[in-house]
């Protein structure tokens, strides 16, 4: 663990690593929101209907939720380095592969596969969190994080821009082939200029890399239990995707998914239980167990918090048009703000985790988001806009620091399966915005975001189940040598 003086504008040691991570993610990022913001200019070129267009907003983030699980899987077991480099030159051929494209079944092919890049947020956190010190995890994670996540934002500006400036039909092709190109580039960036610990230290890894590690009987159990919302959230996909006018999935062909992620499930769970067994029959020394109910808290507040950001960004530009009858443009500028505040918000969340600890920074910016998303149901057009701007900044800055607070945590529960733990956090985040725009296709918006408020609360009430990191993490290398790792 590097003991250097934590300075924002240093660019060496855990500082250099930090930057370098928050950049991968940044443009992961850039990558994976492409889309939208050249969504009218695709969409003639490649003469798509209303349900085309939203099939591919919803296969686009499709794959990110067992990519999330797959990828933070291999970061345990191989390192961040490998991983991070590797999805970073991967994910320039299926974002070539759109660019290219010349109709619907082209794109949609290449937008699922894009969804793989989503999963980069996970391999920065194992990254950052080998390289700092518990009482600054939280502000380093909160910054990758935040700074990272910016990156949706500066494509919704950026490459509207690139695509005139190129001009023509296809302006929009060299805009997301400029994004690709950046993401191939930057893999060798990252590749030759990072580590994946600071020297002399070691790199802990799983005992079972296939399956998450759990140190009691009942914990098993858990984690067989939380892992159902995650299928059943491709599941719903399969099913949105069936009922859509696009033929991209037949009903026969959403009945085989459905029949494959029951098999899938099942699988998944007999791997659980093989790497776990022993559980069942022995008991874990003291010093080596941890609790799983840490893990599933940390999965219902990103839920709430993740999830709901993705699904307000997605839709808090067609809120504003219609309650404040903006046009397109001015609408979505409005609207950016919401994702603007990621770049002080969530390092903001992970700061105040630091200084105030871990718990207790949840409860009151999860109490925040609640009542946060009540006064965004309230908004309505006798609201001045300014008022209204200022209520969806306001409820951003709890989404958002609360994310921060969330993987302020999620390192300090065991360190040789914090991939593993980020993977499983972060796919909840996307199973919250999959059920969260479920829920918006079928109600006002009043009442969407009084369901958010709702799960909020839920999430407070099983933040009281959470109990405050202390002490030190027990963690065994692959000599047998036992580390103690300082938590507090």
């Amino acid at each position: 663990m590097s003991t250097e003086r934590f300075n924002i504008f240093a660019f060496s040691g855990k500082m250099k690593t930090l930057h370098l991570s928050w950049m991968a993610f940044f443009i992961t990022f850039v990558v994976w929101f492409n889309l939208a913001p050249m969504l009218q200019a695709i969409a003639q070129s490649l003469n798509l209907s209303n349900a085309e267009i939203k099939t591919l907003l919803l296969l686009n983030v499709s794959l990110a939720i067992p990519a999330r699980i797959i990828v933070g899987m291999l970061t345990d077991s191989f390192g961040p380095r490998k991983i991070y480099s590797g999805l970073l030159f991967l994910s320039a051929i299926p974002c070539l592969m759109f660019a290219l494209a010349d109709n619907f079944e082209q794109a949609a092919i290449a937008r699922f596969l894009l969804g793989f890049v989503g999963a980069g947020f996970v391999v920065g956190i194992r990254l950052v969190s080998e390289w700092f010190p518990a009482n600054e995890l939280g502000t380093a994670e909160g910054i990758y994080g935040g700074w990272g996540n910016f990156g949706s934002a500066a494509a919704a500006f950026l490459l509207p821009t690139i695509a005139l400036w190129f001009g023509g039909e296809d302006g929009w092709r060299y805009a997301i082939m400029a994004t690709g190109a950046l993401c191939f580039v930057f893999s060798f960036i990252f590749y030759f200029n990072v580590e994946d610990t600071p020297k002399g230290a070691t790199y802990f890894k799983p005992k079972h890399p296939g399956a998450m590690e759990v140190t009691s009987k009942g914990d098993l159990y858990f984690l067989i239990f939380m892992k159902i919302p995650l299928y059943a959230a491709l599941a719903l996909l399969a099913w949105k995707l069936a009922s859509a006018s696009t033929g991209l999935i037949s009903p026969t062909a959403a009945v085989g998914i459905y029949i494959f992620l029951t098999i899938l499930f099942f699988y998944d769970s007999y791997r659980a239980y093989s790497a776990n067994k022993k559980v069942l029959t022995e008991e874990v020394p003291e010093a080596h167990r941890y609790k799983f109910k840490q893990v599933a808290v940390l999965n219902i507040l990103y839920f709430a918090t993740f999830g709901s950001e993705l699904a307000v960004v997605s839709m808090l530009p067609l809120f504003f048009a219609d309650t404040f009858t903006l046009d397109p443009v001015k609408a979505g500028m409005v609207a950016s703000a919401y994702a603007f505040m990621n770049l002080m918000s969530r390092p903001g969340g992970g700061w105040i985790s630091d200084r105030f600890g871990r718990r207790p920074t949840l409860l009151i910016l999860t109490a925040g988001l609640a009542v946060g998303y009540y006064v965004m149901s309230l908004v309505g057009s006798e609201w001045p806009l300014w008022l209204a701007v200022v209520a969806a900044m306001a409820c951003s800055f709890f989404v958002q620091a609360g994310e921060g607070a969330v993987f302020a945590v999620v390192p300090l529960i065991k360190r040789r399966l914090t991939g593993q733990i980020a993977g499983m956090t972060g796919a909840y985040g996307n199973v919250g915005a999959v059920v969260y725009l479920t829920i918006f296709a079928m109600v006002e918006p009043s009442t969407f975001f009084l369901v958010i408020a709702a799960t909020a609360v839920l999430g407070f009430v099983a933040l009281l189940f959470l109990e405050e990191p202390e002490g030190h993490m027990t963690e065994v290398d692959e000599q047998g040598n036992v580390q103690l790792i300082n938590v507090t």
